[in-house]
């Protein structure tokens, strides 16, 4: 269990850090000091807070707010590193950690994804963003040798409440950078589009029971399923039902997952998007294509912010699965693809160091070299630059899904390809046998052949190309569906297949070639009673061909001359994603073992695959 919370800390953004003071620059550099700050309704929040030792100037305060602990605790106990990265922290910042309201040595309940209050009536009414404010007028009136200006940072959920402080409206934050941000639990981690991401389950104590006291130590427990055979372990399980004998009455996320199973009030109030209106600090979000965490969050805040405000707004995206841009590795590997080498030390350097040095050092003065989309091509691998967006410079490319092919063509019959979904058999989402403590990070681009051979899985395919083709910017998954039965889950995935020529590489698994490799670029599920309304979940009528669109996030990938594009469709994904009972019940997380039916399902030949494509 160590090693699960080891690795579930890490997914929600935090990084912890040995502690070797023999031989720590920070505490060669820094002091450390640590506080508890009293908010407007007098909960304090316990606050660390690392100074330059270097008294000669000022310096901006760069903070970080997290539920998952800022320790080590103690002021003669330092962290390794501090700040975004080595840059900055040779640069010289003061840096804050603070434990969130009703987390480890703070006081206060702790309310995930605590919704925001946009008309606070008194001092009670507190939420994340004035937490921030209270924090920051605090600090830059009682932490020595501060220049004043404010910058907030983070990974995963501290990237949420980095977003969330852009609600503050504290005149001194002037930068703030949401990565692998989460924007809403029912679209980022535990669910995509309605559907229940059951490799999420294990991490859910790290949400539910409150605390009691202020501590150091976690208060929760992890699940010890006794195998390393995830798959086998939750098909045997059944009925999500089944699961409550690990998580008790006592786990509050566990049932508030259970008893808000569609896009309601509870989710709704939650979302943090609705709030992004009339930014003011600068703004740049950054996130990885292969994020199996969080994608979804990344993409929209940059998205609403740049409609919704005119300030400064920047997006950074490259070929990093969750928080690899922190990392300094020599080599960017996800799974079985090299993308390059020092690409998290180029971002570190070249990019995040310089946006925070601009605002927060130099006043927003003097120019600017970032643009305003910072961002990677996962089939070229190479960054590239651009002024917005999506670029510009694209148009809309739609291939049908027709006889096993990607058609440019519409056809004027109604011809269709079916397959038998069996929930008692669904399709893997990987072809690996083991315990994940959360989403495997290699399975964003792991090769897919495994699934495209199996039966239940509808495989459509261009020729060789004959010319490179640059995605950049949303795909849209328009199909044409029925289904035998009144629900069902549609999943599509976008794949590169490579020729048959590849070169070996030294990262591929021992049991797989390059040689005509499926490379997923994009997936997505669709919780079919989801296909309206998130809020207002319908079954499907029996046989009756139904639209079910499906918005699969951006990317930023050139499929080469001699690949092929390759798109397959399925209604299992599992356990990446819980079972659909494939019989329509008011609530899946209480569907009973008989509610579980095999069902023929049908995609039609008017369905299509809408691409942004570079021109």
């Amino acid at each position: 269990m160590k090693k699960l919370l080891s690795i579930s800390l890490f997914f929600i953004g935090a990084i912890l850090f040995a502690q070797d003071n023999k031989t720590n620059y920070v505490s060669d550099n820094y002091t450390k000091k640590e506080v508890h700050i009293k908010m407007r309704d007098g909960a304090e929040l316990f606050t660390s807070i690392y100074t330059p030792k270097d008294v000669s100037k000022k310096y901006p305060i760069i903070m970080q707010r997290t539920p998952y602990n800022s320790g080590p605790y103690g002021e003669n106990q330092f962290k390794k590193n501090i700040s975004p990265s080595e840059t900055m922290m040779k640069e010289g910042y003061i840096v804050v950690y603070q434990d969130v309201r009703g987390r480890f040595m703070s006081d206060g309940l702790y309310d995930n994804m605590r919704g925001f209050i946009p008309n606070k009536k008194g001092k009670k009414d507190t939420d994340e963003a004035s937490d921030t404010y209270d924090t920051i007028d605090w600090l830059v009136k009682n932490v020595a040798h501060n220049n004043g200006n404010v910058g907030t940072w983070g990974i995963s959920y501290p990237g949420f409440y980095a977003t969330y402080s852009l609600l503050s409206n504290h005149p001194a934050l002037k930068a703030v950078s949401p990565q692998a941000c989460i924007a809403d639990f029912f679209f980022d981690d535990f669910h995509h589009n309605g559907a229940y991401l059951l490799s999420y389950w294990k991490v859910t104590p790290l949400f539910g029971p409150q605390k009691t006291k202020r501590t150091t130590e976690p208060w929760y427990k992890f699940t010890n399923t006794g195998t390393n055979d995830d798959y086998q372990f939750f098909l045997d399980a059944g009925p999500l039902s089944n699961l409550d004998k690990y998580y008790g009455k006592e786990d509050e996320f566990w049932q508030q997952l259970k008893d808000h199973s569609s896009y309601d009030d509870f989710w709704q109030k939650r979302g943090i998007l609705q709030h992004l209106k009339n930014i003011k600090p600068a703004v740049m979000t950054v996130g990885g294509w292969f994020d199996a965490e969080d994608l979804y969050g990344p993409l929209n805040t940059y998205s609403t912010i740049e409609k919704s405000s005119k300030n400064y707004n920047t997006i950074v995206m490259g070929p990093w699965s969750h928080g690899d841009w922190a990392r300094n590795s020599a080599k960017q590997v996800i799974g079985n693809i090299n993308f390059g080498d020092s690409i998290s030390g180029f971002y570190q350097k070249n990019i995040e160091a310089n946006f925070f040095r601009h605002f927060l050092k130099n006043n927003g003065k003097g120019e600017n070299k970032l643009p305003e989309a910072y961002v990677f091509d996962t089939g070229r691998k190479e960054w590239q630059t651009f002024a917005v967006w999506p670029p510009q410079n694209t148009a809309k490319q739609d291939f049908f899904l027709q006889d096993n092919r990607l058609s440019k063509m519409a056809k004027k019959d109604f011809a269709f390809e079916e397959f038998i979904s069996n929930p008692k058999k669904p399709v893997p989402y990987s072809e690996d046998i083991k315990q994940q403590g959360l989403t495997p990070r290699k399975y964003m681009t792991d090769d897919q052949r495994f699934a495209a051979r199996r039966p239940d899985v509808l495989v459509f395919e261009t020729e060789v190309l004959n010319d490179d083709s640059t995605l950049a910017g949303e795909i849209l998954a328009k199909l044409q569906v029925s289904t035998t039965g009144t629900d069902a889950d549609w999943i599509v995935k976008v794949i590169d297949v490579f020729p048959n020529d590849e070169p070996e590489t030294k990262e591929v698994a021992p049991y797989l070639k390059m040689s005509n490799y499926h490379m997923m670029v994009r997936s997505e599920v669709m919780r079919g009673r989801f296909r309206n309304s998130f809020s207002k979940p319908e079954p499907f009528v029996v046989n009756e061909k139904t639209a079910v669109n499906i918005k699969l996030q951006d990317v930023f990938h050139t499929f080469k001359k001699g690949h092929k594009i390759q798109i397959q469709v399925q209604s299992t994904w599992f356990p990446f994603i819980d079972l659909n009972p494939q019989t329509f019940v008011d609530n899946i997380f209480y569907a009973k073992p008989e509610d579980f039916q095999k069902q023929t399902h049908r995609i039609y030949n008017d369905s299509k695959i809408e691409f942004t494509v570079l021109k």
